[in-house]
């Protein structure tokens, strides 16, 4: 029997947690052979019988407390798959509705409201990020990548807005980088995101920094792990996105993100605080020791009951599955959900496409190599077309922009590889998908 005693001594890989402590082994989740795989709809609703079937593997005694799965085509609301509770101590089933920490699906969220921007004309995709923020106009970049922050050379090239969105401004980050520039990160409180009240031995963060301005200026005094422009490396990027953000827009970044999105596509169960109020439909978040689940943060007893020190633009919400799948549903509508518009089409297919640098060096980016729009990955050949992410405890979220296709997993572990469900989950979202019925059927 293991307890949460268990964690303090338990020999986690701290390289696969880092690795995929933002999201990563989703994103080699991620759909991929959509192309093949589909064919148009008709009118009756779609089959998610393979999905169910790995769900219900994946839940019972000794597995999840509790999973959501869901698949929505053009036009529709999602088939939502749910099976179990909320935790293994919280009898609650397990909904659509039911809360999760997304973490990393966060960044898709940050990266369109930049977009929202730029379509009105507040902010430039190959705009000087100092021009926006001026401690960010001299920057240095380390000689030997994690090594000395004292060996370090000027800058060559100007960190872009284009660069933060697509991980290649060369900035760090706690939960990737080694040594002496991730131990100066985390003094500073340059950190991403909340995990637990309880130490998880590497899972730590640390603590943060009083507000998105103070996070934004200490981590300018910090050196660069590569050349603008150069190299695809998982950073804080989208966190500092949210502080353009409140800078060009004149309004707190959550805010912006309450006015602009989450009233106007009735995402109300989305949240970078949790009200006391929702609490009871919050999930438990795990870690994985032994090959078993043990509890790190209930959802009675929730960090993210507490008000966060700033709203952290890449790894910072709590939402639902049918929250999220609103916000994929507008993004495969170009825009418009429903009768309402919320985004500006080209703004939307310009978010949703390759925006990477060229010639970017792309041998340190997490799951299979694609593209990168704002905010998350983007197909090319086969997949081409699907844009989406995931997040460090077990999340994963894409749209098919071409097909109007969206997909959703939710667990709630990490490291997110810890466990194959993630896999096997994605291998049955395509099964299904390559199951649908034709338009002439």
């Amino acid at each position: 029997m293991i307890d949460s005693q268990d964690i303090a001594g338990a020999a986690l890989d701290r390289r696969g947690l880092l690795r995929l402590g933002g999201m990563a082994a989703a994103a080699a989740a991620l759909p991929t052979g959509f192309g093949s795989a589909w064919a148009m709809p008709a009118r009756r609703p779609p089959t998610t019988a393979h999905l169910a079937a790995a769900v219900e593997r994946w839940v019972g005694a000794g597995k999840f407390p509790g999973i959501v799965a869901s698949l929505g085509l053009p036009g529709r609301e999602a088939e939502f798959v749910s099976r179990g509770t909320e935790g293994f101590t919280d009898a609650d089933p397990v909904t659509p509705d039911s809360l999760f920490r997304i973490y990393s699906m966060t960044k898709p969220i940050t990266g369109m409201a930049a977009m929202m921007l730029i379509a009105e004309g507040k902010l430039g995709l190959d705009q000087p990020l100092a021009e926006i923020l001026p401690a960010f106009a001299h920057m240095q970049v380390q000689v030997t990548p994690d090594g000395s922050i004292t060996d370090v050379r000027p800058a060559r090239t100007a960190i872009t807005i284009r660069n933060l969105l697509t991980h290649t401004a060369g900035l760090g980050y706690a939960t990737i980088q080694q040594g002496p520039l991730r131990q100066a990160m985390i003094e500073k409180g340059v950190v991403a995101g909340r995990i637990s009240r309880i130490p998880v031995p590497g899972l730590e963060r640390g603590t943060p920094a009083p507000s998105l301005a103070a996070f934004a200026d200490r981590l300018a005094t910090l050196p660069l792990v590569y050349e603008p422009g150069t190299k695809w490396s998982y950073s804080l990027g989208l966190d500092l996105t949210g502080r353009v953000i409140e800078v060009v827009s004149g309004m707190p970044f959550d805010a912006f993100l309450q006015a602009r999105l989450f009233d106007p596509l009735g995402m109300a169960s989305t949240f970078f605080q949790v009200p006391a109020r929702e609490a009871h439909r919050l999930t438990t978040n795990h870690t994985v020791v032994k090959g078993l689940l043990v509890a790190i943060d209930r959802g009675d007893n929730s960090i993210y009951l507490d008000k966060p020190a700033y709203p952290f633009g890449g790894s910072g919400l709590v939402s639902s599955p049918r929250d999220y799948d609103r916000f994929l549903r507008m993004l495969a509508g170009f825009g418009r959900l429903g009768r309402t518009r919320l985004m500006n089409e080209n703004a939307v297919r310009i978010g949703t496409s390759n925006l990477l640098p060229a010639g970017v060096d792309l041998t340190g980016m997490m799951g299979p190599k694609g593209g990168f729009g704002a905010g998350g990955r983007v197909g090319l050949g086969e997949d081409a077309g699907v844009y989406g992410w995931a997040g460090a405890a077990g999340t994963v979220a894409s749209v098919d922009m071409r097909r109007g296709i969206r997909t959703q997993t939710y667990a709630q572990f990490m490291p997110p590889n810890a466990l194959p469900v993630l896999t096997e989950l994605q291998q049955a979202l395509r099964a299904d998908i390559a199951a649908l019925p034709s338009a002439k059927a």
